[in-house]
Formats: C-alpha cells, structure tokens, sequence
C-alpha cells in the first residue's frame, strides 16, 4: 500500500489568554487530546510538562503527526502547531478548537501545503467557534 506524501500544518501565534489557561499542562493537555480527537485524528501518545515558575508544554502524537502547544502565561502567550498527512484530517479542525478554549485576544497563522514538491504557503481561515 503506497501513502500519500501530502499535509498541511498550521501554525499559530495566540496572544491574550488567561495567565491561568496557560499555565496548566494538566488542562492543557486535556483539550489538546479532545482537539485531536475532534479533526479526526489518532492519539498515539501524549507528552506534558509544567516549567516553573510559569509555563507548560505539551505534545499530542498523532498516527497522522503531531499537535503542540508551548505557553507563556506572563506574557498572554501560546504557540500551537498542528500537522497532519493525508488528506482525511484537517489540522485546521484541531486548532480551531484550540482557539475555542483558550479565546485569545489576537492571533496569527500560516498553513503549509507539505509534501508536494515546493512548500506552499497559505493564510488559513481561522474560526474561533463556541465550544457546546
């Protein structure tokens, strides 16, 4: 069975948030796991530390690649990252979801078109929806 080299990986700089949102790996890695499970993918694995005095990380792996996160809750910041191959999983979904938790003031993201040949660079449409 030969596997389709194509992905897409979104990349986004949240600025804003809740000190207390980002400085929790345990809640953190919570809704990482759901965003994951929410575009589709397959948790393989989950990775999360809490740096002191402030800040956490986590790493979701996924059959499909990887969701992260790093934060600095002094500075209202989070770094996410979401990238999947083939085409039945959208990263977008994960970190849309992402964005539904942690509601940050602004955000900025790229999405890369991977694995066909030259990188492609894409502005995303990014949703920041209500969570039900």
């Amino acid at each position: 069975m030969e596997y389709s080299t194509f992905g897409r990986h979104v990349a986004v700089d949240t600025w804003g948030v809740d000190f207390d949102l980002l400085n929790s790996a345990e809640f953190l890695q919570s809704h990482m796991v759901e965003a994951a499970e929410a575009c589709g993918a397959t948790v393989l694995s989950v990775q999360a530390k809490q740096f002191e005095p402030q800040g956490a990380t986590v790493l979701v792996l996924l059959s499909e690649s990887h969701l992260s996160i790093h934060t600095y809750p002094e500075r209202g910041f989070a770094a996410l990252d979401c990238y999947t191959c083939g085409e039945t999983v959208d990263p977008q979904l994960a970190i849309d979801y992402m964005l539904a938790v942690l509601k940050p003031k602004a955000t900025y993201a790229k999405k890369l078109v991977r694995g066909m040949g030259e990188l492609q660079v894409e502005e995303p449409k990014m949703k920041q929806t209500e969570l039900v």
